[in-house]
């Protein structure tokens, strides 16, 4: 697996004979893009939907004597609300329910010795072993996002990186898949929700990202597609550009602060590092000025498209 070695690796085919002998291939960078995974990489949230019924269906929870479900409607609303799978139950199950807990049917499940944070844990690895065999079979990239990330992969003073509120268990199997071990052997940062205590959308994960990777976080561009890890981003003191979904589209993320938001990294024209860090270089703030939405809406009003 691409995650035995350590989070920090050489961009060098050839490794090293030990461990801790690795260090960064961009030796000072001046800059770092930094990408989300799941909504970013690959649209998986319709995935670990699925998977979340699959695993509350297993176990055989029942509120009232009903079924536990998450809808298409309700799991948009939550996945831009609460970061991370564990604290998406927690929530659901003391918010939403107002502290109403699902009884658990499931033959030879002991409930009560179990207790509410184990079974948490134990729904959060059926959905874990669901959600694997499901991202196996229907996974793929976004629009220009591994283009992207080999561009910046290749340049001399951008580190790169992926911070992934998700479990490692299931970032894993996504990133190995999608993103492949060559382009993993090359990062310079890879941080999973299991290595932070705080899940996004607190600011810990990228102030972590920036600490390793030795930068000023005004020097750090993220690339997010919900409000949660806009609200991270944000809040670590990042530039952020949204490529939102579907399910993500309505959201006001220039209200919230947004950098730049687009449909994906090729909608409105492909999404260069130029684009990205040439504006920064030259002191401006504008990131992707001549392709990104306006703020009129999440699709609308989008300016002049340029070549690139």
């Amino acid at each position: 697996s691409a995650f035995t070695r350590p989070l920090m690796a050489s961009r060098s085919r050839v490794r090293t004979s030990a461990p801790s002998t690795q260090t960064m291939a961009t030796k000072d960078p001046e800059y770092a893009l930094l990408f989300d995974c799941d909504g970013v990489i690959v649209e998986t949230e319709e995935l670990h939907r699925l998977a979340y019924n699959g695993a509350f269906e297993d176990f055989g929870l029942q509120i009232d004597g009903k079924q536990v479900e998450w809808t298409v409607e309700y799991y948009d609303k939550l996945q831009n609300t609460v970061g991370g799978g564990k604290p998406k139950m927690n929530y659901h199950f003391t918010e939403t329910t107002k502290g109403v807990w699902p009884v658990v049917t499931k033959e030879g499940y002991n409930e009560k010795n179990a207790g509410r944070v184990k079974l948490v844990d134990d729904l959060q690895d059926k959905k874990t072993e669901i959600y694997k065999r499901i991202v196996s079979e229907a996974a793929e990239a976004r629009p220009g996002v591994l283009a992207l990330m080999d561009a910046a992969i290749e340049a001399d003073d951008i580190a790169v990186g992926i911070c992934s509120a998700s479990t490692r268990a299931g970032f894993e199997k996504v990133v190995d898949s999608i993103v492949g071990k060559e382009r993993l052997d090359k990062l310079d940062v890879i941080i999973a929700g299991d290595d932070v205590t705080a899940k996004k959308p607190d600011p810990m994960i990228y102030n972590l990202a920036a600490k390793r990777l030795g930068l000023d976080a005004q020097k750090c561009v993220v690339i997010e597609d919900s409000l949660v890890g806009l609200r991270a981003a944000k809040g670590a003191g990042m530039k952020c550009l949204v490529t939102y979904t579907a399910s993500t589209a309505a959201e006001d993320f220039y209200g919230e602060g947004a950098d730049a938001k687009v449909p994906d990294l090729t909608a409105n024209g492909v999404v260069t590092l130029d684009a990205i860090f040439g504006p920064l270089k030259k002191g401006s703030d504008e990131l992707i000025e001549t392709i990104r939405d306006s703020s009129a809406g999440a699709g609308a009003g989008v300016v002049e498209v340029v070549d690139t």
